[in-house]
């Protein structure tokens, strides 16, 4: 396992393809949960984002030189889901991924903080996500950084619900003062 300093910047062109192979790397275990038709457009709708233009921010997490991570941020949920029903007008994360070789390493708590960051200098008052049942343990670890259930915003599609939480990003302004997060 590698064991440099882990990087966070925004991504640039010729980082598309490594951050397709880490998104199908850590999407890939969700397949076999989800019906062949609904895995492929799952898959095809993930491989889009990457060049989607839509996307208003893409930041990856970087070791000794390869992509390990990724998440996007989307204006509002018009951008990120063609759903301006939801009348979300604030940044969405999307699509946080991590490769399945350097997890529990802290990469997604500093993708998500990324984010945070980027919210906040945007000067978004809220930055909201999407997670599914299946997704168990990113909500666990999104609850844990202070986002919380916001059941107004949740996607039903079909039988499934599509669980949204949100981050109040003004009132943590205090939380990256300090040298941790700067």
């Amino acid at each position: 396992m590698p064991d440099g300093a882990i990087i966070i910047r925004d991504a640039e062109a010729s980082d598309f393809e490594a951050v397709k192979a880490v998104l199908m790397d850590a999407y890939a275990q969700y397949e076999w949960l989800l019906s062949k038709d609904r895995w492929e457009k799952y898959r095809e709708e993930i491989i889009d984002s990457v060049s989607n233009s839509q996307v208003k921010a893409r930041i990856i997490a970087e070791l000794d030189g390869l992509v390990i991570g990724s998440v996007f941020l989307y204006d509002s949920s018009e951008a990120a889901y063609g759903l301006p029903q939801l009348n979300i007008n604030t940044p969405i994360m999307r699509l946080l991924a991590v490769a399945s070789n350097v997890r529990r390493r802290g990469v997604a708590t500093q993708l998500i903080w990324a984010g945070i960051r980027r919210s906040h200098q945007w000067g978004a008052d809220m930055l909201h996500l999407h997670t599914s049942e299946v997704m168990g343990a990113a909500a666990q670890l999104y609850e844990r950084l202070g986002f919380e259930r916001a059941h107004d915003k949740d996607i039903i599609k079909g039988d499934a619900i599509v669980k949204s939480y949100r981050f109040h990003v003004k009132e943590a302004t205090q939380l990256w003062k300090g040298a941790l997060i700067t």
